[in-house]
């Protein structure tokens, strides 16, 4: 399974660890994902969720209907 957040589209991104001498080496920074399993009023039933943290802060501000309804329209969610 990939390090993609299913509501945001958070991805893992590419840089470089830069030493004490400035020599730089390819890293990898990763989404802080978590598995969550969220219930859905409309539909009446549970769905799991890989979400990055920062979409947990967005589902406590909007709510999960709205938010999985925008994340379906962008193509994140089936």
């Amino acid at each position: 399974m990939s390090r993609v957040c299913q509501l945001t589209g958070k991805r893992v991104m590419v840089g470089n660890n830069v030493s004490h001498s400035n020599q730089k080496t390819k890293r990898k920074f990763y989404p802080n994902l978590v598995k969550k399993k969220f219930y859905l009023p409309e539909e009446k039933e549970f769905i799991t969720l890989r979400v990055s943290t920062s979409a947990l802060r967005t589902i406590n501000k909007n709510g999960i209907t709205a938010c999985v309804k925008e994340a379906r329209a962008k193509g994140y969610l089936k």
